[in-house]
Formats: C-alpha cells, sequence, structure tokens
C-alpha cells in the first residue's frame, strides 16, 4: 500500500535527536551560473552524512520487539548501509549489511564502525539485495529494503515538507534518483501540498533504470555501466516506488559523470562543501542545462560520504574541465638547454609548472630524444588557449592530454 501524506506528517513527529532538519542555502554563486535562484537542501549535515539515516531510523521504531529480537539485514552501497548500522546500533539490534565488492572502503569501514557485521557480495547493489534476501530467508532476520518500504519512503518525504517551510514558494525541485525513495517520499509531500510545484528527477546515463521506466509506463531493467555516482547505480526501481513517482513527477533527465566531477569541484571550491558524486546529480543537471531560468530552485544535496582518493582525482578532473590544469606532451631531442626553451615560454605566458615527468626509457621514445609531460596550472580557459597558441607559435610540437 502506498504511502500518504498523512503517513509523512507521522514520520516527522517520530523524528528524534538523532534527525536533524538540515539547512536551505541559497548559494548567490550557483545562482548567477545557472539563470535560476538556487537553494541546495544540505542533507549531507545529517549523521552518517546521508539522507538514509532518516528512514532507516523511523523504520527501526517501528519492529516489534520479536524482529528486533531476531536482527536486521540490508543491501547497500553505502548510505543506506551506515544508516541501518547506525539505527541498529541506537537500538542494540544485531544488523548484517551486504555491500557490492567494489563499495568505497570508507563506507564500509564507517558501516562497521557502527557496529554492523558487513558482509562484501556482489557487484552491484541489486545481487547484494539478492544475498540478503537469502540471508533474511534463512536467519529471519528482518530485511530492510533501502528503498521499496513505505516508511522508509515517508521519512525520506519528510525532507520535502521541510522544503515547503523554509521556502513555501518554490518553483522546482531536483533530486537523485536510485531505487527511487527519496523522490517518491518528496513527491507525496509536495505534491499533496502543492502540486503545481515541479519536481524533476535525476539519474545518472549509466543507470537509467527509473527514466526508462518511466518513459515506458511499465518496470524496466537496465544492465548498466560504470559510474562513479554509486549511490544511484540500481538496476530496477522499487515496485512501490516506481508506482509513485510514474503517477506524480514531471521529468526525469540525466547526467553523465564528467558534468557530476564539474559539480563537486564546483561545490568544493566556491560553496566549501563535499558531497558525494549521487548527492550532487541535481545541481549537475541545473549548472548544464540551465532549465530554469528566473525559477525558484531547490535542490537536494543527498549525501556527503566520498572516498578520499575520489576526491583527490575529482580535484585534478575537476581543474582540467574548467581549463585551469593543463597537461601536455613534448618529445625533446635529448641535449643540454631543449626543456629550458619549453619552460621558457611557459613562464612568458605567465603559466605555473605543476609537475614534470621526463622519461627516456619508454619504447615509444626513440633513442636520442627524451619524452617530457608537464602539468601546467592556469587562470582557465582563456589563459590556456593563448598558452596553446604561444607554443604553436613557437613551433614548440607538443600533444594536449587535457
Amino acid at each position: 500500500m502506498n504511502p500518504t501524506y498523512e503517513d509523512v506528517e507521522k514520520a516527522k513527529s517520530a523524528q528524534g535527536k538523532e534527525i536533524i532538519k538540515t539547512s536551505l542555502l541559497h548559494s548567490p554563486f550557483f545562482s548567477q551560473l545557472t539563470g535560476s535562484k538556487i537553494y541546495l537542501k544540505s542533507e549531507f549535515q545529517q549523521k552518517t552524512g546521508s539522507f538514509k539515516i532518516r528512514g532507516a531510523y523511523y523504520k527501526m521504531q517501528s519492529l516489534t520487539n520479536e524482529e528486533k529480537k531476531n536482527g536486521v539485514v540490508a543491501a547497500s552501497a553505502g548510505n543506506h548501509a551506515q544508516g541501518v548500522a547506525f539505527a541498529s546500533s541506537l537500538e542494540k539490534i544485531p544488523c548484517t549489511i551486504v555491500m557490492p565488492k567494489h563499495a568505497s572502503p570508507a563506507k564500509v569501514a564507517a558501516t562497521r564502525g557502527y557496529g554492523a557485521k558487513v558482509i562484501l557480495e556482489g557487484k552491484t547493489y541489486d545481487e547484494s539485495w539478492a544475498i540478503a534476501k537469502e540471508i533474511s530467508e534463512k536467519t529471519g532476520a528482518k530485511i530492510i529494503h533501502a528503498f521499496d518500504d513505505p516508511q522508509i519512503i515517508a521519512a525520506q518525504g519528510v525532507i520535502g515538507l521541510e522544503i515547503l517551510e523554509d521556502l513555501p514558494d518554490v518553483d522546482e525541485i531536483y533530486l537523485p534518483i536510485g531505487g527511487g525513495g527519496l523522490a517518491a517520499g518528496v513527491l507525496i509531500a509536495v505534491k499533496t501540498k502543492n502540486p503545481k510545484i515541479k519536481v524533476v528527477g535525476v539519474q545518472s546515463k549509466s543507470f537509467p533504470s527509473m527514466k526508462e521506466s518511466f518513459a515506458s509506463g511499465s518496470l524496466k531493467s537496465v544492465k548498466g555501466s560504470r559510474t562513479i555516482a554509486d549511490g544511484i547505480a540500481v538496476k530496477k526501481p522499487g515496485i512501490l516506488t516506481f508506482s509513485i513517482i510514474n503517477e506524480l513527477i514531471d521529468d526525469i533527465v540525466l547526467v553523465d559523470d564528467s558534468q557530476i566531477i564539474k559539480t563537486m569541484f564546483l561545490l568544493m571550491e566556491r560553496a566549501k562543501i563535499v558531497v558525494e558524486p549521487a548527492g550532487v546529480v541535481g545541481l549537475a543537471y541545473l549548472i548544464d542545462k540551465k532549465p530554469s531560468q528566473g525559477k525558484k530552485v531547490a535542490t537536494i544535496l543527498a549525501g556527503g560520504n566520498v572516498d578520499m582518493y575520489l576526491l583527490g582525482q575529482i580535484v585534478d578532473k575537476g581543474l582540467a574541465a574548467i581549463g585551469r590544469l593543463v597537461k601536455i606532451f613534448i618529445l625533446l631531442p635529448d641535449e643540454p638547454g631543449a626543456l629550458k626553451n619549453v619552460v621558457d615560454e611557459i613562464t612568458a605566458a605567465n603559466t605555473n609548472i605543476v609537475e614534470v615527468v621526463h622519461d627516456r626509457l619508454s619504447l615509444d621514445i626513440d633513442a636520442g630524444s627524451a619524452g617530457v609531460t608537464l602539468s601546467l596550472e592556469t587562470e582557465g580557459h582563456e589563459s590556456a588557449q593563448k598558452l596553446i597558441e604561444r607554443l604553436k607559435e613557437k613551433n614548440i610540437q607538443f600533444k594536449l592530454l587535457t
């Protein structure tokens, strides 16, 4: 049975001290960048670093004493895992979490840190979910679904109520969709209060399962491909979430990893906010497509649990995407002064050299030559282009790597 607006209100009244009302921050920078009046719903501020704690906490409150005694089991790529593990620890409920083998080590460590038993099985969330179901059948542990559960959906819907409390005249809301629990809950809350508010779901191009289901009017499964947005990498939406989303949502759109990387970088540099890939997809679409000129738009930053190794790559790739990091390869005669001539031209272009890699030994470099890879810091696309033109004018042969 579909959860109702009254169920969302009930979930709101049942929130304990562990669940906070997160900030809705107006961003002048992203407003200027998109042409909209952008407001950021900061769900990364929650305990465990994600909105998922809302649903997990409320679900734990609903369990009977017998169910609590038998324990719980869940499948998750990370955020639902941490939410269930933490909520279980509050109630002293035995907890087992099945996570994909490639799950972020930071998320695995955090889940174990909350006291859960972690099993790393399956390549995707869907494969981990199948294993979690087997464990539930064998042990009697209550399975806690990541999204396709009425109480989970109702608790996530409280986010919609909070947006309306802080921004009653919001025109549009953009939010991430994986399995659809967040979208389904927010849609129930928002569309009941004001059906005119436009709600748009955003998925990764690598896992467009809800978009394809919505387009066809029936539940679809996708093969999926590699994406950094593991939190929304779901092959098949939930039956319950799809029925709600299919009825209420205005549109579902897609973003790719390059848009996600750029948005993560801009959030870090301009807003001093670290948000994980799946959590930025709504803002990424707004930045790339600028679909809501002059509108008041809220977008949900769903989580902040990002692997530190990935974060380093995001910084480098983000700098490259906006033209502030340029990498070139030059084949030089292996003789004194050859590299100095190149460096002099780079210096004259007011460009900083970040890294130099000098290579004589690779098979594709002829004897008597040296390959040099230079990472260069510029002010942006315009200054990067001027540098490239200067090198060409000086007849310096190079290959652009970024």
